[in-house]
């Protein structure tokens, strides 16, 4: 098929990074100003529709041609960009991203990056950003320019013919990017589930704006609130100043070190030396609380059908090829554990803030809790909400062939009392409320969900087991007593390890189980699924381990954190979990193909959890969990399991 390759220079008032394309569109002043394109192996063109050109009749009748793949780095870009500017319908189905490949290979999500990592031969002009800074958003009025907000062509023909060679050179690198890429195929399965992905993105998801409205002048008015009392206090003009209430807290007899960071505040309100001090801090303390950065994100994301959309990023969270959340960043959302939401959520969007504050506590804390319910169905609709029950532990069980652990799933499912007296060689029927035994549960809990890639006494305190009352002390002897009963998955880590080392060291491919086997290929490995598609790891070598005194496997990588592409060393409970959650990726991306077939609208999906957006009348939770909880055909034998229920705005049940 032919292939036509594009690439756009736009201008909107709209800020893209934060609003998101779909907002960033719907601008008035939004227009395309340069359209790059090639086909195949042709010379880039570039059409400059500022000088009114207009694009060949060959590219207009491309975009109807189902056989003619259109192609862009960061697809989802163009297809917007295009359908609202041309008016020209753009389905996904139509398009393939060349920025997705990449992110599936393990390599950078952006095109210099990808371009640098590859080491081609074409690489992207670094001019880009100051021409895109000139060019494409508007300009600050100053009486150098004349007090105008934007820069057009004939203000600087120079830079402009900068400009125009800098798209030109963009479809240039794409192209040698894509050619490089086409050698690891994205299977076609995940380009349709990369549609599917991309309908529920154009389509979004409903906002409550009355809420986040009210959610900001709440917040804003308790800031207010703080500052005043803080003034009268200190009779500082502004005790938001660093250096100013840190003269304060000195004159009253307490140094403090330089930031007043949060990791400060116990200790110092520990050493204030009087009330009137101490309420200060705390007033710090209680200013420093960001409880209406998500609303705020919604007020810049939200178009004008009042739905934010392009809120999840296909193969966002590393090799894994999980979503990862974008704008408001639903990947991340504060629990909700005040008994009445709705209650609190009606009374915030009536504005009446003193109830609010009465019935629920401080507004940080009552706006941090509601920020979910702000997310809300369709007219005459309303949300069925479903996750996968305990997925992550039904796929390393079933990876590793843990029978007992399998059992529990296909029976009862009480994962962690069932743990709990494994470890502790109890009765299960005694781990119940009320008897002596029950308090092995939280035990059972935390080494179920600490312990299975590998995890010793720090995994098992970052998820809470100091918090759930268990001694510090008493975590090794813990570590100990899940392995011993969990021999498999134990065996599952070293098999992992040795098949990894063994398949880089010899250029080979090794089987590992269940239809996952460890293969060197053109100087990467990969990581063959059952689902049919394959994890990368970057230039992959065996080096030394001084720490273990064994060969390790190390590769390259972007860094979640930092950002930046760098060396990573990896051992057998590290490749375990990127193996298990690529494959519980892979039950929920089964899920949504089947629930979108049967005529089910994901509103977005959060982890294992889908959120749909269900017409009063259609549809049924039990109807939706059967569907989650249906075998796979390449995964015999994984009992799934899932839970809803249904709700007139998002929550975590």
């Amino acid at each position: 098929m032919k292939t036509l390759m594009i690439d756009l220079e736009t201008f909107s008032s709209i800020d893209l990074k934060t609003s998101g394309v779909h907002r960033y569109v719907e601008s008035p002043d939004f227009e395309v100003l340069l359209f790059a394109y090639a086909f195949d192996e042709e010379p880039v063109q570039v059409v400059d529709l500022t000088a009114f050109e207009e694009l060949p009749d060959r590219v207009v009748t491309a975009f109807y041609n189902p056989n003619v793949i259109l192609c862009a780095f960061n697809a989802a870009f163009e297809r917007t960009c295009i359908a609202r500017h041309f008016g020209i319908p753009m389905p996904a189905e139509r398009w393939r991203c060349t920025a997705v490949h990449a992110l599936a290979l393990g390599l950078p999500g952006y095109l210099e990056g990808a371009a640098e990592v590859l080491k081609l031969d074409a690489q992207k002009d670094a001019k880009g950003k100051a021409l895109i800074k000139y060019f494409s958003v508007p300009c600050k009025p100053t009486k150098t320019n004349g007090q105008r907000t934007r820069n057009y062509p004939h203000h600087d023909p120079e830079k402009w013919q900068q400009y125009i060679e800098y798209n030109r050179q963009d479809v240039v690198v794409e192209r040698e990017v894509r050619r490089e890429l086409e050698r690891f195929p994205v299977p076609e399965k995940e380009w349709r589930l990369w549609a599917l992905d991309q309908r529920i993105n154009d389509r979004g998801v409903r906002l409550d704006p009355v809420l986040y409205q009210a959610a900001i002048a709440c917040d804003e008015q308790y800031g207010v609130r703080l500052l005043q009392e803080a003034r009268e206090i200190t009779g500082l003009d502004n005790p938001n100043s660093l250096p100013q209430l840190k003269g304060w807290l000195a004159d009253h007899g307490l140094e403090t070190p330089d930031g007043l960071s949060k990791e400060f505040m116990p200790v110092l309100l520990d050493a204030a030396p009087d009330d009137e001090t101490r309420r200060v801090l705390e007033l710090r303390q209680e200013m420093g609380k960001t409880s209406v950065d998500k609303y705020k994100a919604m007020q810049r994301a939200m178009c004008d059908d009042e739905r934010a959309k392009g809120l999840l990023q296909f193969c966002g969270a590393g090799r894994t090829w999980r979503w990862a959340g974008r704008l408001i960043q639903v990947q991340n959302l504060p629990q909700n554990k005040i008994e009445d939401l709705a209650l609190a959520r009606e009374t915030l969007r009536e504005g009446d803030f003193e109830m609010l504050e009465m019935l629920f506590g401080a507004p940080p804390f009552v706006l941090s809790q509601l920020i979910r319910t702000a997310f809300i169905p369709s007219s005459n609709s309303r949300f069925i909400v479903s996750d996968f029950a305990a997925i992550e532990a039904r796929v390393i069980a079933w990876l590793a062939d843990e029978r007992w652990v399998l059992d529990v799933f296909r029976g009862h499912g009480k994962i962690y009392e069932a743990t709990a007296a494994q470890m502790f060689r109890v009765p299960f029927e005694t781990i119940v409320k009320g008897h002596a035994n029950y308090e092995l549960r939280a035990k059972g809990k935390v080494a179920t969900l600490a312990c299975g890639y590998q995890g010793g006494p720090n995994a098992l305190i970052a998820m809470g087991a100091l918090k759930s009352g268990i001694a510090e002390e008493e975590l090794p002897a813990l570590v100990k007593q899940w392995r011993q009963a969990n021999p498999n998955i134990v065996k599952l880590w070293y098999a992992a390890e040795e098949a990894a080392v063994t398949a880089v060291r010899e250029k080979t491919t090794v089987k590992l189980k269940h239809g996952v086997r460890y293969r060197y290929e053109a100087g990467m490995l990969f990581a063959d699924l059952p689902g049919g598609r394959s994890l990368a790891y970057v230039n992959p070598r065996i080096k030394p381990d001084t720490q273990f005194g064994k060969d390790g496997l190390v590769f390259d990588g972007m860094d979640q954190v930092k950002k930046k592409w760098m060396s990573h060393r990896t051992y057998g409970g590290r490749l375990v979990e990127n193996l298990v959650q690529a494959i519980a990726r892979d039950c929920l991306a089964e899920s949504m193909m089947r629930l979108a077939e049967e005529g089910y609208e994901i509103a977005m999906h959060v982890h294992d959890e889908v959120v749909l957006d269900v017409p009063i009348g259609t549809g049924s939770v039990e109807h939706v969990t059967a569907v989650m909880g249906r075998p796979i055909d390449w995964a015999p034998g994984l009992p799934l399991s899932a839970a809803g229920f249904e709700a007139e705005f998002y929550m975590k049940d």
